[in-house]
């Protein structure tokens, strides 16, 4: 039984023989990485990060970029051997066989799928400020999700209580609310007491969330060009509101709101990685177009590589100007960027970036929803799915039930879950992807280096891997003599939480303390001992010491969410993809 679940494919002759249209240049590939890449994270996200690291976030996407372009690297070398789709999916089953395979391809889930169901939100929350500010208010019960409403009156409860206030003594809750709330909980008060009863439930969705998804899997469904053209023309307008939003910034910023430039520690920047990672996936969504891609070996990487450099100068560059015009501490909102110039008074610029926040976040739908159906297609084909995913739709040469599909699983939660929920539940599966793709490259064959094909260099690691541990174990401690110190005790102990800055409860400092302990004393010894006894490939160690460390800042109830899921995946691979692999009859 081990020998079938960690049988490899070798076999990707299907590629050359593709249904689906090669329409994609090296341009289009960059586009959509950027499309993907800047949307949720620069326009929303980026406010909790900033919120929790301070100026220090450019830290944040510092390391992340490398992180990054280390994965990108392993990315490229897999995609110029195997020019197919199915990204990490794709990847992880010739490196690693089918069981790895299909917990990547069931990651890859929490990735595309759920992270668009973040997207969505944010796209709402940005699109109803625009008609608020033109005076087209919607009803507040049709803009606000269940969960996020039932949350809110649970705080707005809290607080009454805690001032010592009673509705019924109130001649007008809404104005003690309006008074001593914030405005999404404001916005959950109204949308609670407009909403219609139906058969005993009061019925709030938000209904623009669930209408962009609708439209997005349409346009998906009818053809990857259409879908290119309409990208295209999406990157150019956000690139130059982006662009435009950091030189008209640049003027307002004040230099005392970067003192203290780290004021949680280094234990503050980690904390924001849930918050921005999974806006990264966006090269890794290039790598599930490979099908559609016109000489797929040359132009996969290089379009990773690009997309990944212009995003990661960006992000800080808007960091800086987010954090110089306004203290952190008022960043943590749903729209930092809108905030900052509305702080500032500059009205135009409020109204521009909304619009803007809008178009880009439709590109991040639009590339998120094209990834996920190419991934369950390819699992589809190795007979891991039903062959229906595999489905191509003989007009529109587009995987057409997998689309479907796709919009159902993100459009159907956006009526039971809020942001929060699902943005804790995506950059985990982002991470762990990366961790085995940087891995698998440890276990492939040499191979001759072919002119037009991306090659990995395979740099020696024997004493140069162990000699940047030691140099960066050394530069912590005596930057920051604290980042070791929650390390000293014991896991049950008290002290742990003092020691954690960042940490908001026992158990986050609990689940810090143990990632931190499998990171310094049991991985990163295994890794010096494979460079020293191997001599491995010093990029993908790299990559996997970067993309496991950023691992560690992940809260307990990251991992809590990401091991159910996981189990969940192993329940479905074991009473269907098991039996029905391809593999099996082979």
């Amino acid at each position: 039984m081990l020998k079938r679940l960690f049988q490899r494919k070798t076999d990707f002759s299907h590629a050359d023989a593709t249904e689906l249209q090669r329409v994609l240049k090296l341009k289009d590939l960059v586009f959509f990485g950027i499309a993907a890449i800047i949307g949720g994270g620069i326009f929303s996200s980026i406010g909790d990060a900033c919120a929790s690291a301070g100026p220090a976030v450019i830290w944040l996407f510092i390391i992340c970029g490398v992180a990054c372009a280390l994965a990108a690297l392993c990315y490229a070398e897999f995609a110029a051997r195997i020019p197919t789709s199915g990204s990490a999916y794709t990847y992880a089953y010739a490196s690693f066989g089918e069981l790895f395979a299909w917990i990547i391809g069931w990651a890859l889930i929490m990735e595309y799928a759920i992270g668009n169901i973040y997207v969505s939100f944010a796209w709402s929350g940005y699109f109803t400020h625009i008609l608020d500010a033109v005076g087209w208010e919607l009803p507040r019960y049709l803009i606000t999700d269940y969960r996020s409403a039932i949350e809110s009156l649970d705080q707005i409860g809290t607080a009454m209580a805690t001032n010592g206030v009673l509705i019924s003594e109130l001649p007008d809750a809404s104005s003690w609310i309006a008074e001593h709330m914030n405005q999404d909980q404001v916005t959950a008060w109204e949308a609670w007491h407009q909403a219609p009863i139906i058969g005993g439930i009061r019925f709030i969705a938000d209904i623009p969330a669930f209408a962009v998804n609708l439209i997005i899997t349409a346009l998906v469904y009818r053809g990857v060009k259409e879908s290119r053209n309409s990208s295209n023309a999406m990157v150019i307008i956000k690139l130059a509101v982006v662009l435009l939003v950091i030189v008209v910034g640049a003027f307002y910023v004040d230099a005392e709101n970067f003192k203290p430039f780290m004021p949680m520690g280094f234990g503050g920047v980690l904390a924001g990685i849930s918050a921005v990672f999974f806006t990264y996936i966006g090269f890794d969504a290039i790598s599930t177009l490979a099908e559609e891609t016109e000489n797929p070996q040359r132009n996969l990487p290089l379009g990773m590589f690009w997309a990944l450099a212009i995003c990661t100068v960006l992000y800080i560059l808007i960091s800086l100007v987010l954090t110089g015009m306004v203290p952190y501490t008022q960043l943590g909102v749903a729209d930092p960027l809108a905030l900052a110039f509305s702080s500032k008074g500059i009205r135009w610029m409020e109204f521009l970036v909304s619009i803007s926040a809008v178009v880009a976040m439709t590109s991040v739908l639009l590339v998120f929803q094209m990834g996920q159906p190419r991934i369950w297609m390819s699992m589809s084909r190795d007979g891991l799915l039903p062959k229906a995913f595999s489905k191509v739709h003989p007009k529109f040469k587009t995987p057409s039930f997998s689309t479907i599909m796709t919009g159902l699983l993100v459009g159907v939660p956006i009526f039971f879950v809020n942001d929060s929920f699902v943005l804790d539940f995506t950059s985990i599966g982002t991470l762990f992807a990366f961790v085995l793709v940087c891995g698998g490259v440890l276990l492939l064959p040499k191979r001759e280096v072919t002119a037009g094909k991306f090659h990995l260099p395979h740099w020696p690691s024997r004493w140069v891997f162990p000699a940047l541990v030691g140099l960066t174990v050394w530069g912590l401690q005596n930057q920051w003599p604290e980042f070791f110190d929650h390390l000293r005790f014991a896991y049950d102990s008290p002290q742990i939480l003092k020691h954690t800055e960042c940490a908001p409860d026992l158990h986050d400092a609990q689940a810090s303390w143990l990632s931190h302990q499998l990171y310094w004393f049991v991985f990163l010894p295994l890794l010096t001992v494979l460079a020293l006894w191997k001599n491995a490939s010093l990029i993908p160690l790299l990559g996997l010491s970067f993309c496991a460390y950023l691992l560690t800042g992940m809260e307990a109830s990251n991992w809590q969410w990401f091991f159910l899921w996981f189990g969940l995946g192993l329940v479905v691979y074991f009473a269907y993809g098991y039996r029905k692999s391809q593999l099996r009859h082979v």
